[in-house]
């Protein structure tokens, strides 16, 4: 009898009549997002330790970061969308902020916390719609397209299929050697098991090469249950990077380009997700609009600032969302049901520290591929507009930052329609964002 008051309590508090579901389909649509974007919790401490930063406490931070902000989803906006730090704002944060500007990891995560506050007053306010309709729709396509090569640029310099030349910048690696052959293993695996779309198939692929690089002699095998679960406390494991984050340094240090980067990149792969994911589950009004898109932004907002708090890059909504909506995932309980299964993911923190470079490198080169599918849209018929979608695209891994890659695209973007005769294309958003990235590089 109670069982059926509490499943009748959350079919009305996440309207599942309403939307044509039920409690046990909301609940495997759930389980089966979470397994299709567990992979997070490898890669964010993978690409985070490059930072200097303990993987056992990123890993703890990615897990509790991805719970928390997937529930407020869940419960305050009602949609089945997970969300995690985000793949490429990661990169970003790793290889272009801390490594290539050489700023401390706490002062980087001060820069993500005031990106993720600028985007909470960017949503209560009509900034944010402006933004977004000023926005030309060739540069929306191309930042996608222009992480997923940065992503898969880094990728495979992990893997080292791919290393540095001091005559050519970049040339192959050793091919022969146990770390190369581990990590082609690995994307031939992973691959064939995203190609056979089996669930789960990154995080599957990640376990699978991680098995053979122990074998190979690539990595170290476990040596006790502490290798693997967290023997004590496992909110322990967050102490290193809780609350670490450096406000008044990043403020001091005039990071408005990495802000810009880290708000704008979050804004639009936000939107798309929530846009994306939306149609697929039917919840789309008649003008294509979402419905509380607001409150899904704030989600967003303040999974970021809260994320920062504990010790990891912007957390984003996650397009693996959509295959629990494939299973029937309608509502916010499907949200619910992702954030209890990070909650409890937090004792297997130790883990990580298994995982080699080689096994979340295919991961990285995959996830790029995915994220080309959006440059099939851009009119390459049309040099005005394929000018710029090809300059934000390429320097976004030529110059190992998105931001650059930004820069870049809305000034060219900008500069080519005024120089044909095309003015009329622009609008303030485009002018104003382009004037702005010009004072930068000429003030540095």
């Amino acid at each position: 009898m109670q069982n059926q008051k509490d499943t009748g309590a959350l079919e009305r508090f996440f309207h599942l009549k309403e939307l044509n579901t039920t409690v046990r389909t909301e609940i495997l649509a759930g389980v089966t997002t979470f397994v299709t974007m567990a992979y997070i919790l490898f890669v964010n401490p993978s690409i985070l330790k490059d930072a200097g930063m303990p993987v056992n406490a990123t890993f703890a931070a990615t897990a509790i970061s991805a719970a928390f902000a997937t529930l407020v989803m869940g419960l305050y906006a009602n949609y089945p969308i997970a969300m995690a730090p985000g793949m490429g704002l990661n990169a970003f944060f790793t290889y272009a902020v801390v490594i290539g500007m050489k700023l401390p990891w706490q002062t980087a995560l001060g820069a993500v916390f005031i990106s993720g506050l600028v985007f909470f007053l960017l949503t209560v306010t009509k900034v944010r719609e402006w933004i977004i309709e000023g926005v030309p729709e060739v540069l929306r396509l191309s930042i996608g397209v222009g992480i997923g090569l940065f992503i898969a640029f880094i990728g495979l310099k992990n893997a080292g299929i791919v290393v540095a030349d001091k005559a050519t910048f970049v040339t192959l690696g050793d091919m022969k050697s146990p770390e190369v052959l581990v990590a082609v293993f690995g994307l031939i695996v992973t691959g064939w098991l995203m190609a056979k779309r089996v669930k789960g198939g990154l995080l599957i692929g990640i376990l699978a090469t991680t098995v053979v690089s122990m074998i190979a002699g690539v990595s170290h095998p476990p040596t006790s249950l502490a290798d693997i679960v967290a023997p004590t406390n496992p909110f322990a494991e967050l102490a290193p990077t809780f609350g670490q984050l450096n406000i008044m340094g990043a403020v001091s240090y005039g990071l408005i380009s990495i802000l810009f980067a880290f708000t704008f990149v979050d804004m639009f792969d936000n939107i798309g997700t929530l846009l994306g994911v939306g149609r697929k589950a039917g919840l789309l009004d008649e003008k294509g609009n979402l419905p509380r898109a607001g409150r899904a932004l704030m989600a967003d907002s303040i999974g970021t600032m809260f994320g920062s708090v504990m010790g990891t890059p912007t957390v984003t909504s996650y397009i693996e969302s959509s295959s629990g909506v494939a299973e029937g995932g309608k509502s916010g309980l499907t949200a619910v049901t992702v954030a209890a299964l990070f909650a409890v993911s937090v004792i297997f923190a130790p883990l990580v520290g298994l995982i080699p470079a080689q096994a979340t490198a295919p991961v990285l080169i995959l996830v790029g591929t995915l994220m080309m599918s959006e440059i099939v849209h851009v009119k390459f018929d049309d040099f005005t507009e394929a000018f710029p979608a090809f300059m934000t695209v390429i320097m976004m891994p030529l110059t190992f930052s998105i931001a650059q890659g930004l820069a870049f695209g809305f000034m060219s973007y900008t500069i080519i329609k005024l120089v044909t005769g095309r003015h009329k294309e622009n609008n303030p958003v485009t002018y104003v964002l382009t004037v702005l990235f010009i004072l930068h590089f000429i003030i540095g």
